[in-house]
Parts: structure tokens; C-alpha cells; sequence
């Protein structure tokens, strides 16, 4: 198997902080790697260093394979704000494009010559399954109306054009930095399925541990500067990485015992120094190294105080909320029950963030009454995270906000203390959050919220850029959380750790609650959409979910349409007929021989988008008749 990229002793630092030093490593042709360590460890700086982005201050080799194509996610995407989605997307398969291009321009002319080069290009790069790889990326992505602005989008859609233009790349290399980060589940088990059966070798940051499991062969951890590898997943490595830290303890332990008996030696006799066997004196010092080493386990410390919580919560009847023309929310009614642990999930932009929103008094709705309990006490982590000013100190922002923090016992300790508690000793408490990492700026966020000891937490998208290891802290603190947790996230792993139920925002207004985990509602719509019943959604009651038993699955569609599938109906024929027109409109674009050739291309690829929508709903309302 071909080795794809060899890396030899590559550094890197800021100021006196080592992040790596003098690793080496190999990547060979089809491995999956995932690179995982704490926030601030180095992880983004590797992949800049890779990509070509930075440099190793050890300057060191990096020498991918001759010929082989590499493209790189960063975790802020930089775009045109101008471009329009299209223009984005597909400026950046550059080769492929000017073919595609070249092609279309060819076949226009009488320039048979030209027409020739142009086949044979596209014979040399596949041009020919482009409108087909084009429909296998954008559409799961959800990326349809091509003529948007980029500034037009939200984070969310962002990462899908981002995710777009690399996947239709095709690179043999592919470097990751975060791709789960702001796409909703959808996108990210059609990324998942995506990934694990390309041949493209990859090397990536992740969070999502589902998505890391599922998808990587190999992961890299880097710890204490130095870097480990694991042949195998995540469980693999979570095994395996126990067992070095109980090995390295031991042989520290064993070193320590020799260090004290040639201590003994040392001092046994009056003799000098100089007289003493030099091959001993040696071993003693390589002894002193060998025992003084130790692996750090820098555990976060989540022991905060919560307010008393009052037997009523937030009682919700009948609420219905509109943005612009949008229903975020239809006649919802939900009492929330003490202690309880709730997930919410639904595909981006269709309300989640409005109705914490809506919660916490910050938006009205438009009918029904919101009664929250006089004991309430809100904790919010926003998605957006807190606006630090870049010259502001970490111990300033916390000192703002109290000088003292209770803890779980009662105790109350300096905010001092406390920032130890969470990873930031006394040599990080006074820098600028300038110089802080993604992660760390999300881990002070983090903290800033807990320490105000509230009794109804509610966590929007509270994963991306943590690590794994503060994440699996955060978890096990928010399982024992004496309060109400309210969580929004597309991380499938941890819902399943903490959410006794989920929330499901379909769109249009409507929400489902299903009693079970995240995962199992997943494997639930799978095995809908394996069985030919649509887009998968749940029917169910006001309240509680309703799950079908396999005779009503597998029993014929009933002849006396319900209220809920009229109206499906009703909606699907007008969208139909829009489309209809909109496809009529298209033809007869392509067929008048005045477009340019930029945008026959993008009249093209919305007319394939826009034939499979077609093509959907024309089965979904087959299956109604």
C-alpha cells in the first residue's frame, strides 16, 4: 500500500507554550485517521502545517505521494460573500468546471476540432458523471436554490457549500478540521456514509465520536507534545490508551523504586563522587528522568451549586409563533416536569433557536400563554457563544461576573480557584482571549454560564469546538445535573447520554415527541424510508410519540384520507405546479441558444436539482393516492 504522506520531526510552539515537538509520522493510501486531543494542544496548527497553511518551527519534511490531490476543510470557511452559491460551489472544483465549461462552449460551435479536445478532456477527467456527482452532493446537502448570496446564509448552510466544493473535488487526500461542526443530523450521516465508502484517504478532527467511530481506522492522539497512534476505532482507542497511561505509571513507579535504592548507593559510603563507578552515576541520572515523568490528566472539576427548582416549571398552551411568513410553531402545548432531560433536533432553520428563545422571554409569541415558574432560574449557552472583546483577560470576565462561586456543597471559592477548576491555571487567567483557541474561548463561555448556579439549563449546539475529553466531563457533570437541561444538538452520541426524549422540529410548525434516544429515532426513520413510507416522518399524537407496529407498516394505504394527508396532498399538488412551471420555464431557457456558457451550466444543474424534487414528491403523493 502506498504511502500518501511522510512527516518527519515537524514542531510547533507560541511563546513558551509547546504544542508538539519533533513529531514523525506516516500516512499510507485508503487510511481513516482521526487526530484527537485537548483544546489548545495543537490539533488545527498540525492540519495548517499539513495543508500548507503554516509552517513547522523545527522545519522538519512533509512530502506527500507525487501526483496526488489534496483539499482542505478549515473550520472558518472563507468565501466571497458576493458569490452566489453556485459560483462558490463550483469555482472550486476548478479543474473539472473549466472542462465541464469547455465542453458545454464546445458543442455550441462548429469548431469540430475544438469539440474534439473537449470530448477527450472530459473522457480524461470523467466529465461525463458530473451531473451525477453533482445530484449526489448537493441535493442530500440540501443545497437548491443555487442563486443565493453567500451572505445570505446561515453558519449551517455555510459549512454545506464549504463541504460541497471540497466533496465534488474528488481529492485523493482529504484533511478535516471539524467537518460535523454546524450541520444538522441529515447532513452529517449523508457526510458519514459518504466518507466510509470513498476510497479518499483522510485525515480529520472530530468531536462527534458516532461519526469518529463509524468512519476512522486509525487514530492519532497528541499528549504532552508527543504523538500516539491506535490501529482501530474509537472504542479501540479508549482501551488502549488506558492501558499506556497504566504502563507508563507502572514502569514510572518501578523507576522510582530503582531511583531510591541507587540513591542508598550514593550516599552509603564517604567516598568522593569521582570514585564511584561512572556506568552507576549515569544510570542514576537516567533513573532521576525516567521517575520524574508523568502523564498529566487534566480532568475539568464541574461541581457548581444549582438553585432550588420549584415543583412548577414552564407550562406552554397552545402556542403558535411566526417569523416573517415562516410558522416556527403551531399550537404547541408542553408542561415541563421537574428534573427533566430533554433533546431537541430538526434540520437547521426551522425554529429550534427561536423557541429557546421563546422560553426564555427574549421572544414573544404570537397566541397561547408561556408560564414559567417563580423559582426558575435560566442558565443559556448560546450557539453563537459569548462576544469577548479580544483585549479583554480570562480572570476579568469571570471577576465581573462574581468574585466567589458557590460549589456543589456549598462552599463558596475565589474565582481564582475556580479557573484551575476549569483548565485555566494562573499562567493562562491573565492572558487576552485574543490569544485563546476556538475551544478555550467556548470553554470559558462554558464556565460563565454554570457558575451563575441555574436550575434550567439550556445548551444550544454546546459540542462544537470542545474537545472530546472536556466533553465526556461535561456529560458526566450534566447526567447528575440537579435541575432541567434542555439540549440542542446534532451530536447523536451525546443526546443518547443524556436526553431521556427528543423534540422533533419538522418545519411548518409542527413538533413530535419521541420517548427514546436519538439514535434509535434515527434507526426508526431509516427503517421508514427502507420500507418506501416517504420522508420518514413520525406520526404521532399532541404529546407522545406513536411508533406503527410492522401490520399497519405493511398494510395497504386506507381509501378515506385523513385531515393531515388532504392538506399533504393539497400542499404537494401547488408545489408541483410550481415547479411544473418553473421546469417548462427552464427548457425553454436551455433551448433558445442566448445563454452564455456560465449560465447554461447553472440553468442545467438546477434543472437536474429540480427534476429529482419533482420526482419525490410525485412518488410521496403516489403513495397517498
Amino acid at each position: 500500500m502506498a504511502s500518501y504522506l511522510q512527516v518527519e520531526n515537524i514542531s510547533k510552539s507560541y511563546g513558551t507554550k509547546v504544542l508538539f515537538d519533533k513529531i514523525s509520522f506516516n500516512i499510507n493510501e485508503g487510511d481513516k485517521i482521526a487526530l484527537i486531543a485537548p483544546n489548545g494542544t495543537g490539533k488545527t496548527s498540525l492540519l495548517s502545517i499539513l495543508a500548507g497553511k503554516d509552517s513547522s518551527d523545527s522545519g522538519g519534511e512533509i512530502k506527500f505521494l507525487k501526483d496526488i490531490s489534496t483539499a482542505f476543510l478549515e473550520q472558518n470557511y472563507e468565501f466571497n460573500p458576493e458569490n452566489t452559491v453556485f459560483t462558490e460551489v463550483f469555482s472550486k472544483t476548478e479543474q473539472l468546471f473549466n472542462v465541464v465549461r469547455e465542453y458545454n462552449e464546445a458543442v455550441l460551435t462548429d469548431d469540430r476540432k475544438r469539440q474534439e479536445r473537449a470530448i477527450s478532456d472530459m473522457d480524461r477527467v470523467d466529465g461525463w458523471s458530473y451531473d451525477s456527482k453533482i445530484k449526489q452532493i448537493l441535493t442530500p446537502l440540501n443545497l437548491i436554490h443555487l442563486d443565493r448570496k453567500m451572505k445570505e446564509l446561515s453558519g449551517g448552510e455555510v459549512k454545506r457549500v464549504a463541504l460541497a466544493s471540497l466533496l465534488l473535488r474528488d481529492a485523493d487526500f482529504l484533511i478535516l478540521d471539524e467537518p460535523t461542526n454546524h450541520l444538522d443530523i441529515e447532513a452529517i450521516e449523508f457526510l458519514e456514509e459518504y466518507l466510509k465508502k470513498s476510497r479518499c484517504t483522510l485525515f480529520m478532527v472530530t468531536h462527534d465520536r458516532y461519526f469518529l467511530d463509524r468512519i476512522c481506522n486509525v487514530i492519532f492522539e497528541l499528549d504532552g507534545g508527543r504523538l500516539f497512534v491506535y490501529k482501530g476505532n474509537y472504542e479501540y482507542y479508549l482501551e488502549k490508551r488506558e492501558e499506556r497511561i497504566a504502563n507508563f505509571t507502572a514502569e514510572t513507579d518501578k523507576a522510582r523504586n530503582l531511583l531510591r535504592r541507587e540513591l542508598e548507593w550514593i550516599h552509603a559510603t564517604p567516598c568522593a563522587r569521582s570514585g564511584k563507578a561512572k556506568y552507576r552515576i549515569n544510570a542514576f541520572h537516567d533513573l532521576q528522568e525516567r521517575a520524574s515523568g508523568r502523564i498529566e490528566e487534566k480532568n475539568i472539576k464541574m461541581e457548581f451549586g444549582s438553585s432550588r427548582l420549584g415543583k412548577k416549571v414552564i407550562n406552554c398552551s397552545h402556542v403558535t409563533l411566526h417569523y416573517g411568513n415562516q410558522c416556527m410553531l403551531k399550537d404547541f402545548t408542553y408542561n415541563f416536569a421537574r428534573f427533566e432531560k430533554l433533546g431537541i433536533v430538526g434540520t437547521n432553520g426551522v425554529g429550534k433557536s427561536t423557541f429557546l428563545n421563546m422560553l426564555t422571554g427574549a421572544v414573544q409569541p404570537d397566541s397561547g400563554v408561556i408560564d414559567v415558574g417563580e423559582t426558575i432560574k435560566f442558565g443559556y449557552y448560546h450557539q453563537a457563544g459569548l462576544s469577548f472583546r479580544e483585549d479583554q483577560r480570562v480572570f476579568d470576565i469571570v471577576h465581573d461576573i462574581a468574585e466567589t462561586v458557590t460549589m456543589a456543597n456549598g462552599d463558596r471559592i475565589p474565582v481564582n480557584t475556580f479557573l484551575n477548576h476549569f483548565l485555566f491555571p494562573p499562567s493562562m487567567q491573565f492572558v487576552k482571549v485574543g490569544s485563546l483557541s476556538g475551544g478555550e474561548r467556548r470553554r470559558l463561555y462554558l464556565l460563565t454560564v454554570l457558575m451563575r448556579s441555574p436550575n434550567f439549563l439550556i445548551l444550544d449546539e454546546p459540542t462544537n469546538d470542545l474537545d472530546i475529553l472536556t466533553m465526556n466531563i461535561l456529560e458526566e457533570y450534566l447526567k447528575e445535573f440537579h435541575g432541567c437541561l434542555l439540549i440542542v444538538s446534532h451530536d447523536r452520541y451525546f443526546l443518547d447520554k443524556l436526553a431521556d426524549h427528543i423534540f422533533i422540529f419538522e418545519g411548518d410548525g409542527k413538533v413530535k415527541d419521541y420517548i427514546g434516544k436519538c439514535s434509535e429515532w434515527r434507526s426508526y426513520i431509516h427503517d421508514l424510508r427502507s420500507r418506501g413510507n416517504g420522508d420518514g416522518h413520525i406520526a404521532s399524537g399532541n404529546k407522545k410519540n406513536y411508533v406503527p407496529s410492522s401490520e399497519e407498516l405493511s398494510s395497504p394505504k386506507k381509501k378515506k384520507y385523513s385531515w393531515k394527508e388532504q392538506r399533504e396532498m393539497e400542499r404537494l399538488e401547488v408545489k408541483m405546479e410550481a415547479l411544473n412551471a418553473e421546469k417548462a420555464e427552464l427548457e425553454e431557457a436551455l433551448s433558445s441558444g442566448s445563454l452564455s456558457s456560465d449560465k447554461i451550466t447553472e440553468v442545467s444543474l438546477r434543472y437536474a436539482l429540480l427534476k429529482d424534487e419533482l420526482d419525490e414528491m410525485e412518488m410521496r403523493y403516489l403513495e397517498l393516492l
